[in-house]
Order: structure tokens, then C-alpha cells, then sequence
């Protein structure tokens, strides 16, 4: 069975720092490229970051580029977003998904970042 299970979401101030994690089993994390997605409160998905399966090429939206990183640790089969300098727009919740053939084929039931004062 496959699994994606997100964790470090939290309420912080803004300017503060989270980070997040995804533990991944049922499938071979190593020979999958990954990528975040997150969902404000009201809106649809937006895709944040991409990180290639063997954690070489990165990619991020603008509104994340300099604040965001995303990393994966192959050995331990998880996925991470260090997210930086947090503003109340990041607020939403976040999603771990493996791209497949240009689509996102398994998503986590994700976890909720707070940004407020």
C-alpha cells in the first residue's frame, strides 16, 4: 500500500521557520521524482517544489524561490521543505506528491502550516 505521510506543520509567527517532512512507503521513493503542493484556505492546489529522484535538479514558484528548500534523504525514503522567513500568505495546507509521467499520481493527506501573529 502506498503512503505518504507529511508531518512539522504547526502554527509560527511570521518570519519564522518550519519544516516539514514526508515519510514514503508502498512504492520506490528512489526512482521518483517528487514535488509539494499546497492549498490555502479557499483556493485550489498550487504546485510550490520539485526536487528530481536522485535529489539533483530543483525547482520552486516564485512566491517560495530564496525562502523554500526542498531536499530528500533516498536512505531514509523521506521527502523534506525547510520553509524560511514564513509570511501569512504560506498559510495552507501541504501536500508531499510523486510526479509520474507529468502528473502528480500519490498524494499525503497533508499537514497545516499557520502563519499569524
Amino acid at each position: 500500500e502506498v503512503q505518504l505521510v507529511e508531518s512539522g506543520g504547526g502554527t509560527v509567527q511570521p518570519g519564522g521557520s518550519l519544516r516539514l517532512s514526508c515519510a514514503a512507503s508502498g512504492f520506490t521513493f528512489s526512482s521518483s521524482d517528487m514535488s509539494w503542493v499546497r492549498q490555502a484556505p479557499g483556493k485550489g492546489p498550487e504546485w510550490i517544489s520539485f526536487i528530481d529522484r536522485g535529489g539533483g535538479p530543483t525547482s520552486y514558484v516564485d512566491s517560495v524561490k530564496g525562502r523554500f528548500t526542498i531536499s530528500r534523504d533516498n536512505a531514509k525514503n523521506t521527502l523534506y521543505l525547510q520553509m524560511n522567513s514564513l509570511k501569512p500568505e504560506d498559510t495552507a495546507l501541504y501536500y508531499c506528491t510523486r510526479e509520474w509521467y507529468g502528473g502528480l499520481d500519490y498524494w499525503g493527506k497533508g499537514t497545516l502550516v499557520t502563519v499569524s501573529s
